[in-house]
């Protein structure tokens, strides 16, 4: 069983997120609700927890195949229903694969976390429709 307590902190809709091993996340509501813009609100924590998952998924795969992988930027885009609750309806996942990768296995690792692994993906999938690309870069990552 999974377990995360979520406590106030301070006043407002600001909060932390915290785990049994200590790791912790802070999440906010809007400025009205008395969020700061220092935290991730709940539905950018989502994108941030599906394109988390579905890159240590990718970061794993490429491992286990020995590809020279240098570098992973994921980047998330979430179209959300104009409606209330608004929910995702579309989410757009952009792997930035850095390093001599193979391409072939690139996109491989990326399908198989998309289509079979990310826990995060297949909850989402029977509800939002989710694309994803693989943009592959030889160079490692911008710093």
């Amino acid at each position: 069983m999974t377990k995360v307590t979520l406590t106030q902190i301070g006043p407002g809709a600001r909060f932390e997120a915290k785990n049994e091993a200590g790791g912790t996340l802070r999440l906010e509501g809007t400025p009205e609700m008395g969020g700061t813009g220092e935290a991730l609100r709940p539905m950018e924590a989502l994108l941030a927890s599906l394109a988390g998952c579905s890159g240590i998924d990718v970061v794993k795969i490429l491992s286990q195949q020995k590809e020279p992988l240098t570098g992973l930027v994921i980047r998330v885009d979430g179209k959300r229903a104009d409606a209330i609750p608004a929910v995702f309806t579309d989410i757009h996942v952009v792997y930035e694969i850095h390093g001599p990768v193979a391409e072939n296995k690139a996109r491989r690792a990326v399908a198989l976390s998309a289509e079979k692994y990310c826990s995060v993906s297949k909850m989402l999938e029977p509800t939002v429709k989710l694309t994803h690309e693989v943009v592959l870069l030889p160079e490692g990552p911008a710093k």
